[in-house]
């Protein structure tokens, strides 16, 4: 069975803004993704709707449909909720994961201990992501799964950016080690600790972020503003 073509372009839409590709802010142009799948509007409309319900995409009356640029606040409290989030799948994780799920999280582990030994930033990116979601199935809550890699891939492209600090790989290695020997141990306090420290940003990297953002071109008003 064909798979519908506004299902195939929200998927791809939704691979560009998590890869980089279309970056926060970036304006979607659609005709332009219909004379690239040789379509009508309809389905491209569609698919910018579901994208637009995610919150990956923002609809502007009058100006078009620009990629989500998150206001400072805005940014720190859904990094608040996915720190819980993902806290609570590595808890679950220590109490849920089979033998699959612990082989799936150490392969994650060591691709990601590879990429950052090459100092990879970019394949380090792809390999974090993966890791991270096999800690989200470990936890053996579809919902739960669902809704966290919702909140993932809307805060992809600023995670891919707190990696392009100085010594971050590293650090963000260290941590995953941590996490990993934790759900290993089945220790659930411990590893929902760890990854509420991994995940939340606050201090020197919320300090980092915010330069990095507007080393990029993206000061505060502009993120406040949605520009």
């Amino acid at each position: 069975m064909a798979v519908p073509t506004a299902h195939r372009i929200r998927l791809a839409l939704e691979n560009a803004i998590v890869d980089g590709a279309h970056q926060p802010g970036d304006r979607i142009d659609p005709n332009r993704i219909a004379a690239d799948y040789a379509c009508s509007r309809t389905p491209v409309r569609e698919a910018l709707q579901a994208l637009e319900a995610s919150g990956l995409v923002q609809v502007q009356p009058k100006r078009g449909t620009f990629v989500t640029t998150l206001g400072i606040t805005d940014l720190m409290h859904r990094f608040e909720l996915m720190a819980e989030m993902e806290a609570l799948c590595a808890r679950l994780a220590c109490r849920r994961a089979g033998s699959a799920d612990h082989a799936r999280i150490a392969q994650s582990l060591t691709a990601c201990e590879i990429a950052a030994k090459a100092e990879d930033s970019d394949r380090y990116y792809a390999e974090n992501t993966l890791f991270h979601q096999a800690i989200y199935h470990a936890a053996h809550n579809p919902f739960l799964e669902e809704e966290t890699l919702r909140l993932q891939a809307v805060l992809q492209p600023y995670r891919r950016c707190q990696l392009q600090a100085r010594g971050r790989l590293a650090t963000s290695l260290r941590e995953h080690r941590i996490i990993a020997q934790a759900i290993r141990d089945g220790d659930a306090d411990a590893a929902s600790a760890a990854t509420t420290e991994h995940v939340l940003v606050q201090g020197e990297r919320f300090r980092d972020l915010v330069a990095l953002l507007e080393s990029f071109g993206r000061n505060d008003a502009d993120l406040i503003s949605g520009n």
